[in-house]
């Protein structure tokens, strides 16, 4: 009935979605959308090197992403700059230094495009092969550091007085968010990745009582964006990654109207 590059998307998609939806509710929760966006930057330069040394992107981005992630935690313990900041200078600073490296690779020819707002029509077996074994990889780490990062999330302070590993659990959330983003850009590409994660853990947010339930939730609202996006892109012809986070906006946008008692929320 659909091509298979059409079931490739949409599996693809799906895997996605499975790694972002959790991923999503700790951002949200932590209020960590511009780490998020900041990492997103770096995916340009990740895409460029991984050119240049002849390595899948996939990999190449989450290296850079995980590096980029372990800098600003040391980062974050200087006093002079303020978090937000210090973001913003390093964000921009990465992009624009991937867009240099990009103008030097003259025999290479990048779809800078695709990987700005995504190609999930083009997924092929091997980027389902990454895309679940990620997705799969960020479940388990997820599920044996769940409590960890609940605690995180509550109470730093209090997190490290009852034994959590505070630093290596904040680097361990970012490694995984670089993660997803790495397996993110293939589907609504650099710019839109974010989104992809936050919208909807945001939309989850309103209609649960526990942060499991949120995760859940947060998962099959992407995995319904992810299906009406792409549906909308084959019947209107309109760029799938796109349409994709369209969709997870609408259905932000319903929830808002939506009434739920007060005593639901997650959060």
């Amino acid at each position: 009935m659909f091509e298979d590059f059409f079931l490739r998307a949409l599996l693809g998609g799906i895997g996605a979605s499975i790694a972002a939806g959790p991923v999503g509710c700790f951002v949200v929760w932590r209020r960590m959308a511009y780490f998020g966006t900041a990492l997103a930057h770096t995916v340009l330069l990740g895409i460029a090197l991984g050119f240049l040394l002849s390595v899948e992107p996939i990999f190449s981005v989450f290296a850079v992403c995980a590096i980029v992630a372990g800098c600003l935690v040391l980062l974050e313990r200087q006093q002079y700059l303020s978090v937000d900041a210090l973001l913003g200078v390093m964000a921009h600073a990465i992009f624009a230094a991937g867009m240099i490296v990009v103008a030097f690779m003259e025999r290479v020819r990048v779809d800078l495009i695709g990987y700005l707002f995504g190609d999930i029509l083009a997924i092929g077996t091997v980027d389902l092969w990454l895309i679940f074994g990620t997705a799969t990889v960020v479940t388990a780490v997820l599920w044996m550091q769940w409590r960890n990062l609940l605690a995180l999330t509550i109470n730093q302070d209090l997190a490290a007085v009852e034994g959590v590993p505070v630093e290596r659990v904040r680097l361990l959330m970012l490694f995984i968010l670089a993660a997803v983003i790495a397996v993110g850009m293939k589907i609504v590409g650099m710019l839109l990745v974010v989104a992809l994660v936050i919208i909807p853990a945001a939309t989850a947010r309103r209609f649960v009582a526990t942060p499991e339930q949120m995760a859940v939730l947060s998962t099959l609202l992407g995995i319904i964006s992810v299906l009406a996006g792409l549906f909308a892109s084959l019947r209107w012809d309109i760029p799938a990654g796109p349409a994709i986070v369209m969709a997870a906006s609408i259905c932000f946008a319903i929830s808002l109207a939506v009434p739920v008692r007060s005593s639901g929320n997650s959060g």
